[in-house]
């Protein structure tokens, strides 16, 4: 049994693993990469119920809780890596749980949509859409999330035609980028 612990924005339970993303892990995705001292921080964490599927299983369900950090790289917003899925018609659900950010999806033909993210807020992410969270709040940025188990997650074919960035105190800019064969 698992329990989702409201006050403190997790889950509970041995059934849960964690699993942290330091930013060295992927530094190459950030513009502004060159001088940055901390490599080890941790830029987002994912906890998922183990209900003992692996992914690629036929008929699954996975379940976690995606927290993104806030802060920022130069002046580029913490975001996860992003992803497509390796089976690529099966979509997902997030859904706000705590802090402010952005949801940004990339369709088939490039065309791109930033969805505000907020407690409370509940987004469908097509299949075939590139997907990444951008937090650009001042506190945690967590997420809710329920995917398929044969979704599997691709990280490499993925494309995001824009970098969100800060541009003064609490303000937004959207900023074009022109790497297309690249995660970044």
């Amino acid at each position: 049994m698992i329990y989702f612990n409201k006050e403190l924005v997790c889950l509970e339970g041995k059934e849960i693993k964690r699993n942290q993303t330091k930013l060295r892990s992927y530094i190459e995705y950030y513009q502004e990469h060159k001088h940055i001292e901390n490599l080890d921080q941790v830029i987002y964490e994912v906890e998922y119920h183990d209900n003992g599927l692996n992914e690629g299983d036929q008929g699954g369900l996975f379940w976690g809780i995606s927290h993104v950090m806030p802060g920022t790289i130069g002046n580029e917003y913490h975001m996860t890596k992003g992803h497509l899925h390796k089976k690529a018609e099966t979509g997902e659900y997030y859904w706000g749980l705590k802090g402010i950010g952005l949801l940004l999806l990339v369709f088939e033909d490039d065309s791109y949509e930033l969805q505000k993210v907020r407690e409370g807020s509940v987004h469908y992410i097509p299949g075939n859409t590139s997907h990444r969270l951008i937090n650009c709040g001042v506190e945690t940025l967590s997420v809710g999330a329920c995917w398929f188990t044969e979704s599997g997650h691709d990280y490499s074919n993925c494309h995001f035609p824009i970098r969100v960035v800060k541009n003064g105190e609490n303000k937004v800019e959207i900023i074009n980028s022109t790497s297309k064969n690249q995660n970044k």
